[in-house]
This record gives structure tokens, sequence and C-alpha cells, in this order.
């Protein structure tokens, strides 16, 4: 599909809040304190340096056209997921299609032991960071080795010059099964409550969103917990559906990938940011075309095969309208 051009709708009032798992953004360069093996351009996945630069550009398209209907720019607040360094988000935000719109970095390193991590991007004509601090999910598998994982982002950051809190995250996988892994989720769901619990210790009603990939849908134990406990509302509760989802895993959809918020996103006041809408950006140009996998993610590989897609997730975001 050929690339179009955008232009810009200034007088919207919409901004977009968005999270993106970028289905393995490495860099070609090996190192050595990771298991980035695959993604070299020796390993059995020929990951080149050609295909680095159209993985970059596919993905910071995607991330252009993100709300642009709506809000007539580009998304202000971007949550992502599976990044290997600051590297490789520094090419994204200065790729062909996001160079010009003033994005910026947070980024720490996390004990992963693919060195995949989680980030935040921004557009600093519209969100300042105040602070950012990470936070650590202490895990052990059955012999009581300590098991590595993504640690939990939290920024704090002035919105038009409303602040807001933003958890950027990425539980663990289900890749032993779900049931055998949902413990490891359960105890990430509750460093998250006690993530926010400190930043309700801190400040009066704070304006929380928190959002990734947590490899549990909405209606799983662990995001359930963590909605009762801090009384946030889910707008993506009612778009999972048997034909829509994030991403697909043998024929059923599910949605991972979510963005949750504190309840007074519904409180109107005036200079403050209201929830508008939530959505999966699923355009057809991020969707398989033709074979049995027809409307799923198209993927950067299957396996060892190389596709040249984007990534094996959709985005998501939501819309919040400043009063």
């Amino acid at each position: 599909m050929p690339f179009e051009p955008l232009e810009e709708n200034k007088v919207s009032d919409y901004f977009t809040i968005a999270f993106y798992n970028l289905e393995n953004l490495f860099d070609t360069f090996d190192n050595k304190y990771t298991r980035d093996d695959d993604f070299l351009p020796t390993s059995e996945k020929h990951w080149t340096t050609k295909r680095y630069k159209k993985k970059v550009r596919k993905l910071g398209y995607t991330i252009s056209k993100i709300g642009f209907k709506t809000s007539g720019k580009h998304p202000v607040i971007i949550g992502l997921a599976e990044v290997e360094n600051k590297l490789v988000i520094n090419d994204l935000i200065h790729s062909k299609f996001l160079k010009t719109k003033n994005y910026d970095v947070v980024h720490y390193d996390s004990p992963d032991e693919r060195g995949i991590d989680v980030a935040l991007i921004y557009n600093k004509d519209f969100f300042n960071v105040i602070t950012s601090e990470i936070f650590s999910l202490d895990l052990y598998d059955e012999n009581g080795k300590a098991d590595y994982t993504r640690d939990i982002l939290l920024v704090e950051g002035s919105l038009n010059k409303e602040k807001v809190y933003v958890l950027v995250n990425h539980w663990p996988s289900r890749r032993e099964g779900e049931k055998e892994t949902e413990p490891n989720r359960l105890k990430a769901s509750t460093k998250v409550t006690e993530v926010i619990d400190l930043i309700k210790q801190r400040e009066d009603n704070p304006k929380i969103i928190v959002m990734g990939d947590f490899n549990d849908n909405p209606y799983n134990k662990s995001i359930k917990q963590l909605v009762r406990s801090q009384n946030l509302f889910n707008p993506m509760v009612t778009i999972l559906s048997h034909f829509k989802g994030s991403l697909n895993y043998r024929k059923q959809w599910n949605l991972f990938d979510q963005i949750l918020f504190s309840a007074n996103f519904f409180e109107y006041r005036p200079n403050t940011h209201n929830f508008s809408k939530a959505n999966i950006f699923d355009n057809e140009f991020l969707k398989q075309f033709k074979g049995k996998y027809r409307g799923t993610p198209f993927r950067t590989y299957v396996g060892l095969k190389y596709k040249g897609g984007y990534s094996d997730h959709f985005p998501v975001y939501i819309h919040l309208k400043k009063s």
C-alpha cells in the first residue's frame, strides 16, 4: 500500500494516547549480555540492516496515522513494548514519517533476558516530562531462580499543562500456558496497584493512565483485579469480540493491548482532558490481505520466515478532549 501524505488540522481539541507492541524491534548488533542472537544479520532470520530500516519506517508510518482522522495530529503519547534499546527508539522517532514531529523518549534498560523493554515516546509540543522511574517485578521459577522480565515504567508529566501519570507495562507472557503463567500476571497487577497507591499518597485525585500489553484480556483476573482495586475504567471491555482484537492466536482474537484510566477523566472541568473514545487501530494496511490469515496483523516474521510486515499486534488508542 502506498504511503499517504498527512495534512495537519490544528484546530482540533482531541489528543490521541496510544500503545503499540512493535514485535521485536531489535537493532542488528550483537549484545553479549542478552539473548538477541535471533536478530542479527548472521542468524537464521537474516535480520539485516535493510529489513530493520524497512520495519522502522513502517512502524513510524503506523504511529503517524493512529487517531489522526479525529485529532488531526499525531499521537501525543505512545507507550511502546518490545523495543531492544534507546537506539531503536531514536531511529523510530527520527524516521521518515515522525522526524518533523518533535518526539522525545523515556526509556530504561530492563533486566529482561531477551533484552526487550518498554518505553514512552511523546510530542514535546503537548507533553512535558516532569519525572520518570521504573519498578521491577520480582519473579522466580519453580527452582527459586530469579525470572527476569520487563520493568513497569512510570512517567509523570504535564499534558497541555494538566498533570497526568502514565504507566507502561508488558506483563509476563503465556508461553508456558495461560493457567501456568497466570500467577506472574497477578503479581504484575499487584505491583501496578502498589505503584498507583504510591501516586495517591503523593497527590490527591491524580489523573492516571495505565497502558500496556498485559498478556491477558479485559475479562481475565489480573485486569479485573487492577480495575476494581483502583477504581479504573477500562474502555476496552466492549471492544473485544469474536471478530475484533489486537492480536490473533490460533484463529482467536485477543485484546491483550489495553489502555485503562482513572475515573476522573469523566469529570468535565475547564482546561482538563476528558475521555472521548477508545479503539483498536486496525486499518487495512496493517492486515494480512490474503490467505488463511487474511485480516490478522501483518507480521514481520512468522517463525523464521520473513514477511516484511509491521507487527503481530495492532496498536490501541484513546482520544482525550480538552475542555
